[in-house]
């Protein structure tokens, strides 16, 4: 036999051995979340590693900036190109500026998700969002109203000025409370950023409080922010005149729920975001779906999750905590 054929057929059974008995490479999918040291994220890469373990053949490469940039998600993108993962699933800091680097990462043929908060349709295939935006923002006011007996003014403590889903949920609290006569009495006196760090939250919320003397609440859709805030109204020693609501972690908020600064707050499961996330991203980078209406993903035991108009994707609705269920949750996430 000619030598070059010989050694063509034992390359051959050389690949197909690799394939069959298991070697082959794992898919490498990366979880770019807005900033490293956040117990929201923690707690959606727990749920991302559960999905990858259950899939088989999948690393989840969790990472992302110290602080919440896009500037630093840029950079991370621009390595993980290099690295030539096969897929990225990211939790934007700003809807616009990840836009051009992620282009360069689907050109190059690496699927982009986003998950949480959202980049521009152009950036990614799909988008996960937790629960539907008008929902979520009506049930902040909700959620604020009930805190306060639906009178007097409270504030805003919110992530970074460009964070996509914060906006829309802002966005949508505005909205409830001009549509709601219910809400008549409430008036939203401020909006501020704490950047999605602790230190700066607090030094937000210690403000506010300072500054409005007859503030009555302070919502935080931010699990950063929220703990933050109610620590600030410890210190301030308004407990029991100032309520703080929003969006948080049981486990980071059950001691200001014990400390009557907490009357209930909401959160999605992070963990369940996380796992989602992946089983999607596997589907994409398979291309067993193409992000168009009417495609389904089986997510586990998240069940089918099916793709809406403009990529969208919807996992489930905020689940409401408060004194009655706190115990039960704060050990879970």
């Amino acid at each position: 036999m000619n030598r070059k054929l010989i050694f063509a057929v034992l390359a051959i059974f050389a690949l197909s051995l690799f394939s069959s008995t298991g070697f082959a490479k794992d898919l490498k999918i990366a979880l770019v979340v807005k900033n490293l040291g956040n117990g929201f994220f923690e707690a959606s890469n727990r749920g991302a590693q559960e999905a990858a373990k259950e899939l088989g053949g999948v690393e989840v490469i969790y990472t992302g900036p110290t602080t919440p940039t896009a500037e630093g998600q840029i950079e991370i993108i621009r390595s993980l190109i290099a690295q030539k993962v096969d897929g990225i699933i990211i939790s934007a800091n700003d809807p616009d500026s990840l836009v051009t680097i992620t282009k360069r990462a689907m050109q190059r043929g690496i699927p982009v998700m986003s998950y949480d908060s959202g980049i521009n349709s152009q950036g990614r295939i799909v988008h996960l969002a937790p629960s539907d935006s008008k929902f979520i923002g009506y049930q902040q006011v909700e959620l604020m109203g009930q805190a306060i007996d639906y009178k007097g003014e409270f504030a805003i403590v919110s992530a970074s000025s460009q964070a996509t889903n914060q906006n829309e949920w802002i966005g949508f609290m505005k909205e409830a409370l001009e549509k709601d006569a219910k809400y008549k009495d409430m008036k939203l006196v401020a909006v501020t950023y704490g950047d999605d760090q602790t230190d700066k939250s607090y030094r937000e919320a210690q403000a506010l409080i300072r500054k409005y003397p007859e503030l009555k609440g302070i919502e935080a859709p931010t699990s950063v922010g929220f703990p933050a805030s109610g620590k600030a109204v410890i210190d301030e020693g308004k407990v029991g005149s100032i309520y703080v609501t929003g969006l948080g972690l049981p486990s980071e908020v059950a001691g200001y729920v014990k400390k009557d600064v907490v009357k209930n707050f909401a959160l999605w499961n992070p963990v369940d975001l996380g796992y989602s996330s992946v089983y999607i991203m596997k589907s994409l980078i398979n291309k067993e779906i193409a992000g168009k209406n009417g495609d389904v993903v089986k997510a586990g035991r998240m069940g089918d999750i099916p793709v809406r108009e403009d990529g969208l994707m919807v996992m489930g609705s905020p689940f409401v905590f408060n004194a009655e269920n706190i115990d039960e949750w704060s050990p879970v996430f």
